[in-house]
């Protein structure tokens, strides 16, 4: 990254601004994809959004958010990973995709998550939320009520596996925000999102998502496809210390998933960069103290701040640092006084809080007197 140049303002006090950025579609790239998202996740920026609040039949992408409920409860040690829960006719007779459980037979709960992420087994996830809740009823309630704790704005649940249902809908934005917190809420469970095939009852079924067999850096999430939905794919992917999260449904068939999945990650790694600005504690100016015993104090960012880009937006990035000043001693480390602000084209500004980095206790009363006479006979310095 070039050498950044920071400039002071006297008197100026700019407000924080959440972090989350929005860049504009770049008009070069186009997809045959319905509906796509895709964000940065290390930094919240929107890299790409193609009608990302339209809500939209998921399939079983939304099972994403039944693995949520059942890993949350496993995080609550309310479930283990090797009780077993029993399996009824209805989890039985379950329609769509399954990983075949056997008839008033009991299932581990490990298995039952791989059948669900892996396999994408209708059954498993019927068996899961019946454990856990009684019925599909009570399951489907818990996602609704977590879904929106998360952070999920245009969402609603109608079944456990996502099986076409009017009432049952998310947007591309909230398929992107679910898998997001996947990975943070739940590091200890997110692996079985990232694993190849799984085998149950000696039938082996492997995963769907495409970009699991590329050399592309994705370790997850999830497919989904009906009729109604058509094919898509929620991906989690790293590369070169980068990592996205795409969202792309709306597809019209495995071929078409894999090739424009792969075409969407390209493109948000080759046409955006993140940028480290400054770290927590790094030095970003230094300020005058009136009436102190040092006559500056360094300033300090209190947090980091990393900022993606448009690759051809790095040139015209500036960053400012303001602050009220001359500060008034004394001053107390960790005091905060201003902001470090980043602008930049086709970005929203972000800014950070910055603070002293030091204490500067005020002058006693003799130092006082000669700082006044300092200031009539030479003027005061601001």
């Amino acid at each position: 990254m070039a050498a950044l140049s920071f400039r002071r303002f006297g008197l100026l006090a700019l407000a924080a601004i959440p972090f989350a950025l929005a860049h504009p579609a770049l008009a070069a790239f186009e997809t045959s994809a319905s509906h796509v998202y895709i964000t940065d996740f290390d930094t919240g920026a929107v890299l790409y959004d193609k009608a990302g609040e339209d809500r939209i039949p998921t399939a079983s992408l939304s099972k994403m958010m039944t693995a949520y409920v059942v890993f949350d409860q496993l995080k609550q040690g309310k479930l283990k990973l090797d009780d077993e829960l029993p399996v009824s006719e209805n989890a039985w007779r379950t329609g769509g995709s399954k990983m075949f459980v056997p008839l008033n037979g009991k299932v581990k709960v490990e298995d039952l998550i791989r059948g669900m992420v892996i396999q994408s087994g209708n059954d498993a996830c019927v068996v899961l939320a019946e454990g856990i809740a009684g019925s599909t009823d009570n399951f489907v309630g818990m996602m609704n009520e977590i879904g929106k704790k998360i952070g999920l704005k245009d969402s609603h649940f109608a079944s456990v596996d996502g099986l076409p249902d009017p009432d049952h809908y998310m947007t591309a934005r909230d398929l992107d925000t679910l898998g997001t917190h996947l990975i943070k809420d739940f590091p200890e469970y997110y692996h079985y999102f990232s694993e190849i095939d799984f085998t149950y009852n000696g039938i082996k079924q492997g995963n769907r998502n495409p970009l699991l067999y590329k050399n592309s850096g994705a370790d997850g999430i999830k497919t989904g496809h009906t009729e109604e939905a058509g094919f898509g794919l929620t991906a989690s992917v790293k590369r070169n210390g980068r990592h996205i999260i795409m969202v792309a449904t709306g597809l019209q068939s495995m071929k078409g998933r894999s090739q424009e999945g792969e075409a969407i990650v390209d493109f948000a790694f080759r046409e955006f960069q993140n940028y480290q600005i400054v770290k927590k504690g790094d030095e970003v100016d230094q300020a005058d103290v009136w009436l102190g015993q040092q006559p500056k104090v360094p300033l300090v960012a209190t947090q980091d701040l990393l900022v993606t880009l448009p690759r051809g937006s790095r040139k015209d990035m500036k960053v400012t640092v303001s602050y009220d000043g001359p500060l008034q001693a004394p001053v107390a480390a960790g005091t905060v006084v201003g902001t470090l602000t980043v602008t930049a084209p086709d970005m929203q500004p972000q800014s950070v809080p910055i603070a002293a980095g030091g204490d500067d206790a005020r002058l006693g009363p003799m130092g006082r007197m000669a700082k006044g006479l300092e200031g009539l006979i030479w003027g005061t310095k601001s």
